[in-house]
C-alpha cells in the first residue's frame, strides 16, 4: 500500500522533538518504576515479605506479586485506551504517570512481614496492581503521541523512541539498586536501603510531570475530535472490527516479551540463587546490555522504515529462539565476560524485535480505536509473555533442575511470534487516516 498519509509532515521540528522527548522521558520514569519492581522482587522481596519458605519458594511467591502487574496491565489498557480514544492521549499520561509514581513511592513505605505479618504482602500485592493499571494505559499512549506527529516515512524511528524508555528505566533501577549494594553492607541494604530507589520515584515524577504538560496533543486525535467522529465504546469496536489485528498483535508480543524478561530479569535470580555469585555480577550485565539498546531500538526502529516492520521483526525473533540455547551455556561458565555477554546478545536480538514493534502494532489499527487496539493487543501480550515468564521459568528449572527447559520455553514463545508475523500485513505504508467501511457505517448508525 502506498503512503497518502501527510499529516504531520508539516509540524514543527521543535515541536516533534519535544513530543519524542516528552513521550522517552515519561516512558523512562514509568518502567524505572516497573523494573525496579522486578529486581527488588528478584533480591529483596523474598526476604522481606516471605521470610517463612525457602529461598526458592520464596522467589517464586515474590515474582507471583511481580506477575500481578502484568495481569492488571489488560485493565489499565482497556481504560485508559477507552479515554484516550474518548478524550485524547495527553490527558491519560498524565494520569498514567501519576498512578505509577505514588503507587511505587508508597511501595517504599511499606512495612515488611516481621513488622506486619500477612498485611506486608497484601499491600506489596495492592500497589503492585496499581503500577499495572498505570504501565497498562502508558505505552498506548506515549507510542501513539509520537507516532502521530510523527513524519510519513519515518514513523518507525518516531515509535521506537518511547520503546527506549524500557531500557532507560531499567538503568535506572539496575543502577540504582546495584549502586545501594556496592554502598551499603548487607544488613543495611535489607533494613532500609531498598526503600530509596522507590522514594526517589516521587522527585522523578514531578519532573515527568512537568515535560508532560508542555506538549500539544495528536493532531490525528485533533481532526478526529473536531470532526465529532469518536468511537462510543472503542474496546467493543476493536474487538468486532479488528479481531485478526487484535491476535496478531497478541501473538507477534509474546515471544518478545518472554525472551526479554528472560534476558533481564531471570538472569538476577539464575545468577544469584542458581549460580550462587554476586548480585552485582547479574545487574552490571543487565545494565551493559540496556545501555546497548539506547542505541539498537532506535537503530532498529529507523531501519524498519527503509525494510520494512515485518522483516526486522521476523530476524530479531529467529536470533533470540538461537541465542536463548548460548545464554545459558554463557551464565553457566560463571565468567564475568561471558555472563556479560550473554544479556548483551540476548538483547541485541530483542531490541531487533522492540526497535520496529511500537509502529507495527500501533499502525494495526485506526486513529479513532488506535489507543484502545494498541493497548489491548500489547498488554493482553504481557499477562501470557512476561508476567509468566519468571514464574514459569521457575518451576521448570524447579523441575527439571536444567536451565534447557527454559530454553525450549522461550523458544517456543518466539516460535509463536514468528507465526503471527507470517499471517499479518506489512504496516510501514499503512495510511493512518484510513478507516474501514464497517467503522463508517457504525459511526452513521450511532452518531447522533
Amino acid at each position: 500500500m502506498t503512503s497518502t498519509d501527510t499529516r504531520g509532515a508539516d509540524r514543527p521540528v521543535s515541536s516533534v522533538r519535544r513530543v519524542i522527548i516528552a513521550s522517552l522521558v515519561g516512558t523512562s520514569l514509568e518502567w524505572y518504576d516497573f523494573f525496579l519492581y522486578g529486581s527488588a522482587a528478584a533480591l529483596v522481596f523474598n526476604k522481606l515479605f516471605f521470610p517463612s519458605f525457602d529461598p526458592v519458594t520464596g522467589t517464586l511467591l515474590a515474582f507471583a506479586t511481580y506477575a500481578v502487574g502484568f495481569a492488571a496491565r489488560p485493565l489499565g489498557g482497556i481504560v485508559f485506551g477507552h479515554f484516550g480514544d474518548k478524550l485524547g492521549r495527553k490527558n491519560v499520561l498524565v494520569v498514567t504517570l501519576l498512578l505509577m509514581g505514588i503507587a511505587t513511592f508508597l511501595i517504599g513505605l511499606l512495612p515488611t512481614y516481621a513488622q506486619v505479618g500477612i498485611a506486608a504482602p497484601i499491600l506489596l500485592v495492592t500497589l503492585r496492581f496499581v503500577q499495572g493499571l498505570g504501565l497498562g494505559g502508558e505505552w498506548g499512549g506515549a507510542v501513539l503521541m509520537s507516532l502521530e506527529h510523527g513524519k510519513p516515512g519515518h514513523r518507525g524511528l518516531a515509535a521506537s523512541w518511547p520503546q527506549v524508555g524500557v531500557p532507560m528505566g531499567n538503568i535506572l533501577a539496575t543502577a540504582v539498586l546495584a549502586l545501594l549494594s556496592v554502598l551499603l553492607p548487607e544488613s543495611a541494604f535489607l533494613s532500609w536501603g531498598w526503600r530509596i530507589p522507590f522514594l526517589l520515584s516521587g522527585v522523578l515524577v514531578i519532573v515527568g510531570l512537568w515535560i508532560r504538560f508542555t506538549i500539544s496533543e495528536s493532531p490525528l486525535f485533533v481532526r478526529v475530535a473536531e470532526t465529532a467522529t469518536r468511537a462510543r465504546m472503542p474496546i467493543v469496536d476493536v474487538v468486532r472490527l479488528y479481531p485478526r489485528e487484535l491476535l496478531v498483535a497478541i501473538g507477534a508480543r509474546i515471544g518478545t516479551d518472554v525472551a526479554f524478561y528472560t534476558f533481564v530479569l531471570f538472569i538476577l535470580s539464575y545468577v544469584t540463587t542458581t549460580l550462587d555469585l554476586p548480585r552485582t555480577l547479574g545487574l552490571t550485565a543487565v545494565m551493559v546490555g540496556s545501555a546497548l539498546q539506547l542505541v539498537l531500538i532506535p537503530l532498529f526502529g529507523a531501519l524498519s522504515d527503509r525494510v520494512g516492520r515485518r522483516p526486522v521483526y521476523l530476524a530479531g525473533a529467529v536470533g533470540a529462539a538461537v541465542w536463548v540455547f548460548a545464554f545459558f551455556a554463557l551464565l553457566d561458565t560463571k565468567s564475568t565476560p561471558l555472563i556479560i555477554l550473554a544479556a548483551v546478545g540476548g538483547l541485541l536480538f530483542h531490541a531487533m524485535m522492540y526497535g520496529p514493534q511500537a509502529a507495527f502494532v500501533t499502525e494495526l489499527f485506526s486513529t479513532r480505536l488506535r489507543y484502545s487496539g494498541a493497548s489491548l493487543g500489547y498488554q493482553v501480550a504481557g499477562v501470557l509473555g512476561g508476567g509468566l515468564a519468571p514464574l514459569i521459568s521457575l518451576a521448570l528449572l524447579e523441575r527439571y533442575d536444567t536451565p534447557m527447559a527454559i530454553c525450549v520455553y522461550v523458544a517456543a514463545a518466539l516460535g509463536l511470534t514468528v507465526v503471527a508475523l507470517l499471517f499479518a500485513p506489512e504496516t510501514r505504508d499503512a495510511d493512518l487516516t484510513a478507516e474501514r467501511e464497517e467503522e463508517r457505517l457504525i459511526l452513521e448508525t450511532t452518531t447522533p
